[in-house]
């Protein structure tokens, strides 16, 4: 089985430098520099993975069981806070707040009747009453007015109070949930990390396997003169459109190269950074071999290169296509190249060709072609050795329209994708979003 050599950027590094998970966050952006994190991008040894994936299901664990713990104390305090049969003090002071508002109610409609009862006594006098009966109906109908506007406010006043004392029920149970919410929290995004960490192990295991089968010819080495040149990439995405851009890999070097694949991978988040968006995203590619549109693969490598003799190149002809749903933030896409012989010898560019862009809600301008520049960062722990493993999961399914590029996302539920998006984004984007903040570019 031929060797691939793919990057293991996003869960190696979110495995091995918890620095680059927090630089995504506001909180961290600050204090921790990207050239910081760009220095902790040596690729980790399995016995490494091993420890770090210990400690993951170790702090998943306890976040866990502080969750659950939780879970409980919340069931029994909103309980307590009930009006039915609470005993918290809140509770009893707003059922005996309710109570209290109903006996004033039902004293103001006695009062109220007793108007209604005078005034029906006065009106039934007649002509021949006497100035005293006629004194007497008047004074009591007088009396029960003003018993009856007592009863009025009264009655006002213990709606508010009863209206207060759940409210203050009320805010009691919402902090309640929202310190609940806090442990839920934590343990899913502890759960997040600890796939990072899992799926990091096997890629490094699965990988080491591979390497092994490969050895006949020697280890992949780098190879300065197998170029990626991108043309047509704007610095701006919109929501909701497609772009057509190209990749030209040239063969500069004096030896033949069997197959040569190259390699595209296409990040974003929104402008937090904590979220990643790469489901919105999807790429596609066409060569002339295979002239048909086809949707990028999972692990970020395009096979219609094929061979390449010295001197010679071939060009791939790429489409990113953002959903109209994107969310405006930022967005990096890298690229490079690698060639495998028969003979077992392998390589590659030692870096990636990084091209920022931003993602601009639906409607808004685009950019003009061609006005994304690159730069280059190494390939974490490229040492012209072992192959690096791949941080691309399965791609998201798009219905009929085909699945998105492949963003790093695992198997997880969506609960975990969400809540856990900062511990799983990639680490390269994440050091980009992080400087990208810092220097208050963010679109």
């Amino acid at each position: 089985m031929k060797i691939r050599r793919v990057l293991a950027t996003a869960v190696a590094l979110a495995v091995t430098t918890p620095a680059a998970l927090l630089s995504v966050s506001p909180a961290y952006a600050d204090a921790k520099p990207a050239a910081q994190t760009q220095e902790k991008q040596s690729k980790p040894t399995i016995k490494e993975l091993e420890e770090a994936a210990a400690e993951a299901q170790k702090a998943y664990d306890k976040a866990a069981k502080a969750e659950a713990a939780g879970r409980i104390e919340l069931e029994k305090t909103l309980d307590d806070l009930s009006e039915v049969s609470g005993t918290h003090p809140l509770a009893v002071a707003s059922a005996a707040a309710d109570q209290a508002a109903k006996d004033a109610a039902a004293a103001k409609t006695t009062a109220d009747q007793a108007v209604t009862d005078a005034k029906a006594a006065l009106d039934a006098l007649t002509e021949n009453a006497t100035e005293e009966e006629r004194t007497a109906a008047e004074t009591a109908l007088s009396e029960a007015e003003a018993t009856a506007t007592t009863a009025a406010t009264a009655k006002t006043a213990a709606d508010n109070a009863a209206a207060e004392a759940e409210e203050k029920l009320d805010d009691a149970r919402v902090a309640a949930v929202r310190a609940y919410g806090v442990l839920q929290n934590a343990a899913e995004n502890a759960l997040a990390v600890k796939v990072a960490a899992d799926a990091a192990l096997a890629k490094a295991i699965k990988e080491a396997e591979e390497a092994g089968e490969g050895e006949e010819g020697g280890a992949c080495e780098p190879e300065l003169d197998l170029t990626s040149k991108v043309t047509g990439l704007p610095d701006k995405l919109v929501a909701g459109t497609s772009t057509d851009f190209s990749l030209r890999v040239t063969n500069g070097s004096d030896r033949h190269m069997d197959e040569v694949l190259a390699f595209v991978s296409v990040h974003a988040t929104d402008r937090s950074g904590l979220k990643d968006t790469g489901k919105f995203f999807r790429l596609q590619w066409s060569t002339k071999s295979a002239p048909k549109w086809q949707n990028a693969d999972s692990d970020d490598y395009i096979d219609g290169v094929g061979a390449l003799k010295p001197g010679a190149h071939a060009d791939v002809k790429l489409r990113l296509t953002l959903d109209k749903a994107t969310p405006a933030g930022n967005g990096v896409a890298f690229f490079a190249a690698d060639f495998f012989n028969e003979d077992g010898s392998c390589g590659g560019a030692p870096d990636l060709d990084m091209y920022e862009f931003d993602v601009k809600a639906a409607g808004s301008k685009p950019g003009k072609t061609g006005d994304a520049k690159p730069s280059t960062t190494p390939r974490p722990g490229n040492t012209g050795t072992t192959p690096q493993g791949s941080v691309s999961g399965t791609p998201a399914s798009t219905g009929s329209n085909g699945s998105l590029a492949a963003t790093g996302s695992s198997s997880a539920t969506t609960p975990i994708a969400l809540a856990g998006g900062a511990a799983v984004l990639l680490g390269a984007a994440a050091v980009f979003v992080a400087r990208r903040r810092k220097t208050g570019t963010d679109a």
